[in-house]
């Protein structure tokens, strides 16, 4: 990052050009399907949009034979082959799509986690983030738990297979603070759990007489599976061949859902609290149209995230949406970034423009969040180039000036755009003509349901579950790195010989 100056104040550019908000992860499961294997993968392919740096499926047979396990880093599609699932055989299944919040990208911090302990065999796929895992890690450490990992997920794996006398899994469940919704695979079961807030979507489907547990809708209409319902926050859904039940042990805690899931994370057919995504999209887009309306010619949303925002926009004020900008739905994870060779590549690489729809126009440019600034300063810069009369920028969303530590990476709050500079100052720093956000109760009626039922945090810094703000988590990363270096070098001398 470096600084610069701008008309008497201090502005920040960031060197990574391509930030978006990353995904959490999604989850999956299926109890009692001869083809579970396949169905995982099915399911996986439509959650990828939570996850896509690494990917997971573990299988079960019969009690006691050992679970069948292949993850590997990259797309569902990259990592699984027809052998790989043909090897995945057994009537029980989970799988999990990665973007790492708290440990790094590795493989070997790809999910579902699978030991073998004294509960017996025990796997684990994890959505969320535990913001007491740091003061966990290191109680378990100090009783001689050994980590294989730098994920929080894993510390929920050797919580529940410590063997404390008469203490059960739900027990031990109540030991872990935070956002989690998870599915663990047990020799005889299948558990869905979701936190008490309810920050993470996670949701129970039946496909015959098969039960499925999903982070979103759109992975049962993908397999034809009947939606039931959605895991209520705090409770712990449990399958086995006796059918399946629910128990609640955690504290009662009021609803914190995470807005964000309805602005930009999940996809737009699923359906959240009964509502359908793309609908509270377009609803969004309606109350910034009322908010913030302007006179112009043309809207344009940013692909795929600000389409229905821009749809609502458009229709409220009666302005034709154009899609000006062409996304390349081609990109992989990675590629060569020149460095003079071609200006703002990062941004073009993924999202072009037309210029003869927006030369000589007054242009709106619908987006769901403006978090660096980076992105967005690039593509106004495109639209004057292309002879764009006037752009005026329209969010979604309130401005992002908090930190999540509930699962999302957003990045510390000095590094976001709003907690540094005023929506005046930031209109001057992006060269648009206007800008406007959505405001909170704007935001919060567009959903339908009561503001209290939200998690808001990343908006107005009210957390709903309290956290240490001296631990950070990719400080606590780093920390977690070294001390399964330590580990390895403890158990496995031999990889360290040699060394200083």
């Amino acid at each position: 990052m470096v600084s610069f100056r701008l008309a008497g104040h201090v502005c920040f550019r960031f060197v990574n050009t391509q930030y978006r908000p990353k995904h959490e992860c999604g989850v999956f499961a299926v109890y009692g399907h001869p083809d579970a294997a396949l169905l995982t993968y099915y399911g996986l392919f439509a959650l990828q949009h939570r996850g896509q740096e690494s990917a997971g499926i573990v299988t079960a047979e019969r009690s006691r034979q050992p679970f069948s396990i292949h993850r590997g880093m990259g797309l569902v599609g990259q990592v699984f082959s027809e052998k790989d699932l043909f090897s995945l055989r057994g009537t029980r299944s989970i799988g999990h799509v990665r973007y790492s919040t708290t440990g790094s990208s590795t493989l070997k911090n790809a999910q579902p986690l699978v030991v073998d302990c004294a509960r017996g065999q025990l796997a684990i796929a994890h959505n969320g983030n535990l913001v007491n895992a740091s003061v966990l890690r290191e109680e378990l450490e100090a009783a001689g738990s050994i980590f294989q990992t730098t994920v929080d997920s894993e510390i929920i794996l050797h919580l529940l297979a410590r063997p404390t006398g008469n203490q059960n899994v739900l027990t031990a469940l109540r030991k872990v603070h935070g956002a989690f919704s998870f599915v663990l695979m047990g020799e005889e079961e299948i558990l869905g759990v979701r936190d008490p807030f309810g920050f993470r979507p996670l949701v129970l489907g039946k496909l015959d007489d098969a039960y499925i547990l999903a982070s979103e809708t759109c992975a049962l209409d993908l397999i034809h599976a009947d939606y039931i319902r959605e895991v209520e926050p705090g409770e712990v859904v449990i399958i086995s061949d006796d059918g399946i039940r629910s128990e609640w042990p955690f504290k009662e805690e009021r609803k914190a859902f995470c807005m964000f899931e309805y602005v930009y994370f999940a996809r737009p057919d699923s359906l959240i609290n009964d509502r359908n995504v793309s609908k509270v999209r377009v609803a969004m887009g309606r109350e910034l149209a009322r908010l913030h309306p302007v006179k112009a010619d043309i809207v344009v949303p940013v692909p795929d995230s600000g389409n229905y925002a821009a749809l609502g926009y458009s229709q409220e004020l009666k302005i034709p949406c154009e899609h000006a900008f062409v996304r390349n739905h081609y990109i992989g994870r990675t590629f060569l970034q020149p460095t003079q060779l071609i200006r703002d590549f990062d941004v073009r690489v993924k999202l072009n423009l037309i210029k003869e729809l927006v030369a000589g126009k007054r242009v709106v440019v619908v987006d769901d969040s403006v978090v660096r600034g980076t992105t967005a300063r690039a593509r106004v810069v495109n639209l004057r180039e292309a002879g764009a009369e006037e752009v005026h920028l329209r969010i979604s969303c309130p401005p992002h000036r908090f930190a999540c530590h509930y699962g999302i990476d957003f990045p510390d709050p000095t590094n976001l755009l709003a907690n540094q500079l005023t929506t005046e100052q930031i209109t001057e720093y992006l060269e648009v003509d206007s800008i406007g956000y959505l405001d909170v109760p704007s935001m919060v009626r567009a959903t339908g349901l009561p503001e209290n039922e939200f998690c808001l945090a990343c908006f107005t810094g009210n957390y709903p579950v309290q956290f240490d703000p001296h631990i950070d988590k990719f400080v606590m990363e780093q920390r977690l790195t070294r001390s399964h270096l330590f580990n390895n070098a403890v158990t496995h001398p031999e990889l360290f010989a040699g060394s200083k």
